[in-house]
């Protein structure tokens, strides 16, 4: 099936790929030239698994090309609309603009039959605001929202856990949805649900997955401040209430809470959309939610503070993590690099390092201090925070290596992903969110 893919930041580059890999014929559009011209390279612009293997292997087969000409969209099948929508300046809505000019742009190269899917994140509305114009050219608007995972964003777009698609209640509608189980024959033939859907549903999905994952993160996080008032440890009450199989362990891992450009934007552009409805006492739970969020950057600089005695000033204090998560090159809203800066603010000399990060950390904090490998961070240092929990940390670095190059044996876990026993054993001032 020949296909477009409008946007090739993360969500619509890693889309077009994955399409090309599976044997549809696809073009990938953006007005970045730069964007653009690394894409036509095979080299993706941002850290992503298996992606830059995925861009080569479509380009050498000739089914995936990338350009920055609208025009090039004309004669596919479905065009999926993969653009952006960031945090509005000033607020906490979802910023339009970039789906609105996508859509405007598009609508001269549509023909009748023509399916536009949407993916990007919208509020609950939007696909109904811009069905209109798109029908007007013969072609249908439907949503499929996407459910990325960064660092497994190929296998989540290969193989999803499930595919929803909000089609408008006519034929056309009907029509369209059949289009997109062609479009995804390979996951649906192995086992992928496909839910059709209303528009307004389709929408819902994604701002309601990611509330109730952000309320489970969170949820775990204000146990811990319980647990460090009580005397107990949160590791093992989540073990505990993760054999509830109507709770579950996943997403139950109490630190320094969730980043990036998805979930905290997400959520409160959610809370927005339903206060622009009149719903907005049926999620106000979400601003507490970010608020628990928030906090543990606060409870991580406190722990550090705590741990030196009351003072950071003057002391080398190596953060491991910049990237919000591991596999990522992502710094948007990183809690890591938020208590980095919080603990240069106090007079600490910060070194962060990050396997994949470090370019786009050095760019947005330059007042921070870098080393390139891990190391080079931890000599000297007279203390250690872990705040992305890349193996390179939690698996591949032992107590009594690191013990071998700091000056003063402080650990604060901001995961808790660490070993504390076999770390206080070596001799470690071990310090965990949550725990004894």
């Amino acid at each position: 099936m020949r296909m477009s893919v409008i946007g090739c930041g993360y969500l619509g580059a890693v889309h077009a790929a994955a399409m090309a890999s599976i044997g549809h014929d696809v073009v990938g559009i953006d007005v970045d030239e730069r964007k653009v011209a690394a894409l036509a390279d095979g080299a993706a612009p941002f850290y992503e698994p298996q992606l830059d293997d995925l861009l080569r292997d479509g380009l050498a087969s000739g089914r995936l090309r990338f350009r920055t000409d609208m025009a090039e969209a004309a004669g596919s099948a479905v065009h999926f609309l993969a653009v952006g929508t960031p945090q509005v300046a000033g607020g906490h809505a979802a910023d339009l603009r970039f789906v609105d000019t996508a859509v405007e742009a598009l609508l001269p190269h549509l023909r009748p039959g023509d399916v536009v899917a949407g993916k990007s994140t919208v509020p609950v509305g939007t696909a109904a605001r811009l069905a209109e114009s798109i029908a007007a050219t013969g072609a249908t608007l439907v949503w499929n929202p996407e459910f990325l995972r960064e660092g497994w964003a190929v296998h989540d777009t290969i193989t999803p856990d499930r595919l929803v698609v909000g089609i408008p209640s006519s034929q056309a509608g009907d029509t369209a949805a059949d289009l997109l189980r062609d479009a995804y024959a390979p996951a649906i033939a192995a086992g992928a649900p496909f839910l059709v859907t209303d528009l307004a549903t389709a929408e819902l999905v994604k701002g309601a997955a990611n509330a109730f994952l952000a309320t489970k993160i969170s949820f775990i996080n204000a146990m811990a401040e319980i647990a460090e008032a009580s005397g107990a440890d949160v590791t093992l009450l989540a073990d505990a209430l993760g054999h509830d199989t109507r709770i579950g362990r996943r997403y139950l891992g109490s630190g320094i809470g969730f980043g990036g450009g998805c979930l905290p934007k997400d959520i409160r552009a959610f809370a927005a959309r339903a206060e622009e409805l009149g719903r907005g006492e049926a999620v106000g739970f979400l601003r507490e939610v970010d608020s628990i969020n928030l906090r543990r950057r606060d409870r991580a600089v406190q722990l550090v503070v705590d741990a030196l005695g009351g003072l950071v000033f003057g002391k080398r204090i190596a953060v491991l993590g910049a990237a919000f998560k591991p596999f990522s090159d992502d710094i948007r809203d990183s809690p890591a690099l938020d208590v980095a800066v919080r603990l240069r603010g106090l007079g600490a000399d910060v070194v962060v390092t990050d396997p994949a990060a470090l370019p786009n950390a050095t760019t947005a904090h330059p007042q921070l201090g870098y080393a390139d490998e891990r190391d080079d961070a931890l000599r000297d240092a007279d203390a250690v925070v872990v705040v992305t929990e890349w193996d390179l940390y939690r698996r591949e670095m032992t107590p009594e290596h690191a013990g071998s190059l700091v000056a003063g044996r402080v650990i604060v876990d901001g995961r808790n992903c660490l070993d504390a026993a076999a770390w206080r054993a070596a001799g470690w001032s071990y310090h965990g969110m949550g725990r004894r």
